[in-house]
């Protein structure tokens, strides 16, 4: 399926009046098509960048829960009174870690269900444009 398809050539009417009536009326429909097909492009942009935001918040969640895991892991080896003037402002960052992190998955969740709501309009407006975007 190519978005960028030329329109189809307009059959030549026999009168001028034809001429000029059916040349506008089919750039028209190949302006608004090419028009949607660019609206839902961009549509599908921001939807890839909010998932993009969702991955890096996902990454920033992960890493505080595995420091804290290796701290777990090797609490054996060391006393937690004693290093309490370490542990509280390390906890306190990543805690602070896991907040940056669930703002950024939240955020990019409802941008992406806004988006696909978008998207679903656009694809009632123009049936066309269901078949050329699978069902997102």
């Amino acid at each position: 399926m190519d978005l960028f398809k030329e329109p189809k050539p307009i059959e030549a009417p026999t009168s001028c009046a034809e001429t000029a009536g059916t040349a506008a009326a089919g750039n028209v429909i190949a302006a608004s098509e090419s028009t949607l097909i660019s609206e839902a492009q961009l549509v599908l942009a921001e939807k890839r960048t909010t998932l993009a935001s969702m991955r890096t918040g996902i990454a920033i969640v992960a890493l505080p829960m595995s420091i804290i895991g290796l701290l777990v892991a090797t609490s054996k080896y060391y006393d937690a009174a004693s290093t309490g003037h370490m542990l509280i402002p390390l906890l306190l960052v990543c805690a602070g870690l896991i907040a940056i992190g669930g703002y950024l998955i939240v955020q990019s969740l409802l941008s992406t269900r806004r988006l696909d709501r978008r998207l679903l309009e656009l694809k009632k407006m123009h049936p066309r444009l269901g078949q050329l975007i699978d069902r997102t």
